[in-house]
């Protein structure tokens, strides 16, 4: 039997996780990378990583500097944050598999802001391609001009600007 392809985070590391639909080895040195995070990172799982990609490129106007069908990995204002795709973790002995088995929705309670992105850009953006906003760009008493989009995974996002900056 031919062994399976191999996860894009731990293809050098380990030969257990290995769920992974795109071909060959990712052209981004993954345990540099890795090694390369500082702070706060965050990681979301997704459907789909392309389309998901996509939202954050022509919605949010964001820079998508890797993707494939697996993962992801944007920047925005000295920021990078990933995602992956659901089926990364699935039969991979990961804490999250059973996490993404019981899923049906995401990104309760979460907001995921988006420092020094033109709100009124962005819903625009949403709502030619079908995303629901749910509030529109606002002045809000705190200094930013915000507004709230739901990407097609659940996750709420926020692109805010200072007010000043108009």
């Amino acid at each position: 039997m031919a062994e399976k392809p191999v996860n894009l985070i731990s293809y050098r590391t380990s030969r257990r996780y290995q769920v992974k639909k795109s071909p060959g080895e990712p052209p981004i040195d993954t345990l540099a990378y890795a090694g390369s995070l500082t702070g706060l990172s965050t990681n979301l799982l997704v459907r789909d990583v392309p389309s998901h990609a996509a939202f954050v490129r022509d919605v949010l106007g964001l820079e998508v500097i890797y993707g494939d069908a697996d993962i992801a990995i944007y920047r925005h204002g000295g920021s990078e944050w990933m995602v992956h795709a659901d089926h990364t973790y699935e039969d991979t002995g990961n804490i999250m598999s059973s996490v993404v088995r019981g899923l049906y929705t995401r990104g309760g309670g979460a907001e995921l802001r988006v420092h020094h992105c033109d709100p009124d850009r962005a819903v625009a953006r949403a709502r030619k391609q079908g995303f629901e906003v749910l509030a529109d760009s606002l002045d809000k008493p705190h200094g930013l001009r915000e507004a709230y989009i739901r990407d097609g995974d659940g996750y709420v996002w926020v692109p805010d600007v200072p007010i000043d900056a108009e």
